[in-house]
């Protein structure tokens, strides 16, 4: 079982920044996938970064350049930081993490939200 939390979610004007955080809890591998996704209003839920073990993370063209997916393995946190923001960038934001082999479990975080407006 893991259990994810995250923080960091506002409102912040076009052109700012803003850091989100996840806490993941429980039976937490390196090995296990954690991603960012985030869901914008009344749109499907889309992928926003990942990162699997011994591999960069990977982004969604619309962010490449402008947000960045760090994990930190010892502490079991992931990090957003997402800069150069836009109105198109607000949505819930939400921490994913997937483990197992020929069984796979999915976890979701319960969201944080991110609103880019002037």
């Amino acid at each position: 079982q893991v259990q994810l939390v995250e923080s960091g979610g506002g409102l912040v004007q076009p052109g700012g920044s803003l850091n989100l955080s996840c806490i993941a809890s429980g039976s937490v591998s390196p090995l296990n996938d954690m991603a960012w996704y985030r869901q914008p209003p009344g749109k499907e839920r889309e992928l926003v970064a990942r990162i699997v073990w011994g591999d960069a993370a990977k982004y969604t063209d619309s962010v490449k350049g402008r947000f960045t997916m760090s994990r930190d393995n010892k502490k079991n946190t992931m990090q957003l930081q997402m800069n150069s923001l836009k109105p198109e960038d607000s949505a819930v934001y939400y921490c994913n993490l997937v483990q197992g082999l020929a069984i796979k479990t999915t976890y979701w975080g319960q969201g944080t939200e991110v609103t880019v407006s002037s």
